[in-house]
């Protein structure tokens, strides 16, 4: 493939919950400020909140696309989570995407809201929230999700694009056939986001549907021990290093991940800092300035 040819691919930076809170306003206004398209907030067990992180920064900006990678559902009633993301997107038009999944199965059960099927629950609660963010009075009653003539009287004014994530095989296809996008919830390698992102994009043309865009995850580092630092970091999210996860150098050699990943199927990277980074605007600034610019 030429470099005429290529897709387009946005890039942003994800804010780790590795990181305290008080961390994200610096790191949103320097994304913002650098020209990177998108910033990422999580939410894992049990560190912060990725409702709040994405209203505080949206709140903080007032360009950049703010991305919830992602809302585990079996902590949310589909109803008040149809409610907090049409609130942000009537707010923040066009700027807020929200993701869902099933969770860490090992989390749900420490917060006692684990289920025998997380996929049934997955499922009915994708269809149930689209439907709702659609404006529609929802009645339905399934394994895991019930609603009684719902209607949210505030419904996004424009259509909110409902993110699936997960990485294994049955969630894969699951996203394929109820998400619009889907976003893989761990760094993986570009052969794996290849064969993750075909195994979602079949199952939504067996469907009759279509994803309008796939995210993968970079974790990265640049400057003095660069290396050292990202082995380091790779084991936490399971990973090891070796494996062709990751990139450590400079902005060039990671514009050359990014673009790796690009050409294996992802229309949206962000570059996850590891937990040792000391400046994370001053890394955001970086991934903007100088990486961001190479992959024009």
């Amino acid at each position: 493939m030429t470099d005429d040819a290529r897709t387009p691919v946005r890039l942003g930076i994800a804010s780790v919950p590795t990181h305290p809170p008080e961390t994200l306003r610096d790191l949103a206004v320097a994304a913002e400020a650098s020209g990177l398209d998108d910033l990422w907030v999580w939410e894992d067990c049990f560190k912060q909140s990725g409702l709040a992180a994405a209203a505080a920064a949206l709140g903080w900006t007032e360009r950049i696309r703010v991305g919830l990678g992602l809302m585990p559902v079996p902590l949310r009633s589909t109803a008040i989570t149809a409610m907090e993301i049409a609130t942000l997107a009537r707010l923040f038009p066009g700027r807020f995407v929200p993701a869902v999944g099933h969770g860490v199965q090992s989390w749900m059960a420490q917060a006692g809201v684990r289920v025998d099927s997380p996929l049934t629950l997955l499922r009915e609660h994708t269809v149930a929230l689209r439907a709702l963010l659609s404006g529609e009075e929802v009645t339905t009653s399934g394994r895991y999700v019930s609603l009684d003539a719902v209607r949210l009287d505030w419904p996004p004014t424009t259509p909110v694009p409902l993110w699936v994530g997960g990485v294994g095989p049955r969630t894969l296809v699951l996203a394929g056939e109820v998400g619009d996008a889907l976003i893989l919830a761990n760094a993986l390698t570009p052969d794996d986001v290849r064969a993750a992102a075909g195994t979602a994009q079949d199952a939504a043309a067996r469907a009759g549907r279509t994803l309008t865009d796939v995210h993968a995850t970079l974790i990265a580092t640049t400057g003095p021990r660069a290396q050292k630092r990202l082995d380091a970091e790779l084991p936490t999210w399971g990973s090891a290093p070796g494996q062709g996860v990751g990139a450590a150098g400079d902005a060039a050699t990671i514009a050359a991940a990014v673009r790796d990943l690009a050409d294996a199927g992802a229309t949206a990277v962000a570059v996850q800092p590891t937990a040792d980074e000391p400046d994370l605007a001053a890394f955001a600034t970086f991934l903007g300035a100088q990486v961001r610019p190479l992959l024009a």
